[in-house]
C-alpha cells in the first residue's frame, strides 16, 4: 500500500464558482466566480493527521468507492459506528465500514459479493484512519 501525506505548504488556489450547477435542467450561465478555494482547505482538516492512500478492488462499490480511486484519510476523527476505515487485520490493509453489532465489531464490504469481517479479540487489529473523502474520475 502506498501512503501519501498531503502537502500543505504550497497553496494552489483555483478559481470557485460560487453558484451552483443545475443536476436537473440547465439553467442560464452566470458569472459567480468570486473567490478562490485552496482544495487542501476543503479536503484537510487535519494536515499533520491526513494521508492519502489509492482503493483497490471492488468491495466498497456500494460505498462510491471504486477501484483506483485515491481516498483522502485523517487519523484525528474517531473510528465509531458507521464510518468508512482504512484498518489493518492480521497484517492485511483493506477499506470497510465500521459496525458494532451486540458488542461484537464487524468491517463490512459495501458489495453483496463480499462477506462481512468479524474481528474477534484474537485478531492483530488497527485502524489507521477514518477515510474522509473520495476522490474519482467520472
Amino acid at each position: 500500500m502506498n501512503i501519501h501525506s498531503p502537502d500543505t505548504t504550497t497553496r494552489v488556489e483555483l478559481p470557485f464558482f460560487l453558484g451552483s450547477v443545475e443536476a436537473g435542467f440547465p439553467s442560464p450561465a452566470r458569472d459567480d466566480l468570486e473567490k478562490k478555494l485552496d482544495l487542501n482547505d476543503l479536503l484537510i482538516q487535519h494536515p499533520a493527521a491526513t494521508f492519502f492512500v489509492r482503493a483497490a478492488g471492488h468491495s466498497m462499490q456500494g460505498a462510491g468507492i471504486h477501484d483506483g480511486d485515491l481516498l483522502i484519510v485523517d487519523r484525528a476523527v474517531k473510528p465509531e459506528d458507521g464510518k468508512v476505515v482504512i484498518a489493518v487485520i492480521n497484517g492485511e490493509f483493506t477499506v470497510k465500514r465500521i459496525k458494532i453489532q451486540k458488542g461484537k465489531l464487524w468491517l463490512m464490504p459495501e458489495n453483496p459479493s463480499f462477506a462481512p469481517i468479524k474481528v474477534d479479540t484474537l485478531a492483530d487489529f488497527q485502524v489507521w484512519g477514518v477515510v474522509t473523502y473520495v476522490i474519482h474520475r467520472t
